[in-house]
């Protein structure tokens, strides 16, 4: 296709054309209202003009009778630009007035009446139109009076021509203004096709151009833009998802097969068998606790659990989970609290109640305090309260303005700033070492929840330790009410 063909296609140029067709009949109406308020103006004032001459010239024949009258006329005749006039005997003779000729029929007929004429000093018949009154006069006389309409006719040609250079500028104006919008609104259409065409070939990187005016394709550039860079970002982590399941799932599954072929060839008894099917069980619930969360993760972020929303209490899920993991807590020597005060939100429970305890697991795999918070056998008793308190991990729900907050707090290592943001992407493990169980889930699960609800997995320091917040969208409706907030963990009283 030709530029010029590309150019006529577009829609910018046939929205020109559509407004152009638009315009020329406004300003036609415009004009054919403005000619047709000049003709009815002149008409009238003719109409005035000629009305009074007549009353005037019946007056003169009534009181000096046929001579008076033609007298009249006769000199009003030689005036320049002078009106037509005419008085002709019963029998249509005529006997004064400044008419060679007329149409056929008119003296007959009394009234207004437009019609073609010709003056008596006027050699030829010339084409001329007047608007002419005929009035019967006493003893079967007529008088006619009329006024030339060059006057109309010129104005009903500037008018005219007016109109043909209105509508040929309105036409070249428009055209040439339509080439040009078409032109600048294809260019940036040409830019956005060669973006999205290297886009398709595998260029994640590139982006639409954005101007500076803000228009609506700056506007829809900029939707795209961010459109694009979360395609992106979704790509790079399903790049690194899928490199992170071959690496951490390449190592359970190797020492699943080694161990069943370790049972293979060393085991002879039954009670050996027995031990080796348990640790590929135990292997295998692992592999599947990962699969879970991964299905887990993705539901979340797919948005298929909102059909499952309703309205629940935070705090009952705080208590739940306290009641849950306060026995895991105690077998790693740490006590679990909690502090929940009612604090309503519209959400997924099971969903909520699945990243808090993945919040409470983490709490409680990394939360050993610091070794400078251990207490030495030589400590006071202020020294081993401390000590103790930095034992403890803090379940906390609360109602905060128009959030509700789930935090778990724990005195532990915490997580450095600069790793923060890492540490929510999957397979993502900051313990080099990787001693402790978990794939590295628990905090991507976490975030994609609360991402589900509109809110946000917040990890912060709890000086020292690590406070990790799901501030969710509280229910509409929930009464606000004013909680103090929670003890820092540092505080010499228990929680």
């Amino acid at each position: 296709m030709t530029a010029f063909g590309k150019l006529i296609r577009t829609t910018a140029f046939r929205l020109t054309l559509v407004y152009l067709l638009l315009f020329a009949l406004f300003a036609v109406s415009l004009l054919g209202y403005f000619a047709w308020n000049t003709r009815r103006l002149i008409n009238e004032q003719i109409i005035a003009n000629v009305g009074s001459e007549i009353g005037e010239l019946s007056d003169m024949f009534a009181r000096r009778g046929l001579r008076g009258l033609v007298f009249t006329i006769e000199n009003r005749a030689l005036r320049p630009g002078a009106n037509l006039y005419l008085v002709t005997t019963p029998n249509g003779q005529a006997v004064a007035g400044n008419v060679g000729s007329l149409a056929p029929g008119v003296m007959a007929t009394t009234g207004w009446s437009e019609t073609s004429y010709r003056r008596l000093d006027e050699q030829e018949r010339a084409d001329h139109h007047a608007l002419v009154n005929v009035t019967e006069l006493t003893s079967g006389f007529r008088l006619l009076v009329g006024r030339d309409l060059e006057e109309r006719r010129r104005v009903f040609g500037i008018v005219a021509k007016a109109a043909q250079w209105s509508a040929l500028i309105v036409v070249v104006l428009g055209l040439g203004g339509g080439i040009f919008v078409a032109r600048r609104v294809l260019r940036r259409i040409d830019a956005m096709t060669g973006t999205t065409q290297r886009i398709m070939a595998g260029d994640l990187s590139g982006r639409l151009p954005v101007g500076r005016s803000g228009d609506e394709l700056d506007r829809l550039a900029e939707n795209l833009n961010a459109m694009l860079e979360r395609i992106e970002a979704l790509m790079v982590g399903l790049k690194e998802v899928s490199d992170n399941i071959a690496h951490d799932l390449k190592t359970p599954l190797t020492r699943l097969r080694n161990r069943a072929e370790e049972a293979l060839a060393k085991s002879g008894s039954e009670s050996e068998y027995r031990a080796a099917l348990e640790r590929t069980i135990e292997e295998s619930d692992g592999l599947i606790r990962t699969f879970n969360a991964l299905l887990m993760i993705a539901r979340a972020e797919s948005g298929q659990a909102r059909d499952n929303m309703a309205d629940f209490d935070a705090a009952d899920i705080a208590r739940g989970i306290h009641e849950l993991y306060e026995p895991l807590a105690e077998d790693n020597d740490l006590t679990l609290e909690v502090r929940a005060a009612p604090a309503w939100l519209h959400g997924n429970r099971e969903l909520v109640s699945q990243a808090l305890a993945n919040l409470v697991e983490n709490a409680i795999k990394y939360g050993q305090p610091a070794p400078a918070l251990q207490p030495s056998n030589g400590d006071s008793a202020g020294s081993q309260a401390s000590g103790n308190d930095a034992r403890k991990i803090l379940i906390e729900s609360r109602r905060d303005g128009d959030q509700v907050l789930l935090s778990v707090i724990d005195r532990g290592p915490g997580i450095p700033e600069a790793d923060r943001g890492h540490a929510v992407e999957r397979f993502v493990r900051l313990e080099a070492s990787r001693t402790q169980p978990g794939s590295g889930l628990g905090l991507s699960l976490a975030s994609a929840v609360a991402t589900l609800h509109g809110g946000a997995l917040k990890l912060s320091d709890a000086a020292p330790g690590l406070r990790a917040t799901l501030a969710l969208p509280a229910a509409a409706g929930a009464v606000v009410q004013k909680l103090p907030s929670a003890v820092p963990l540092n505080h010499q009283e228990s929680f």
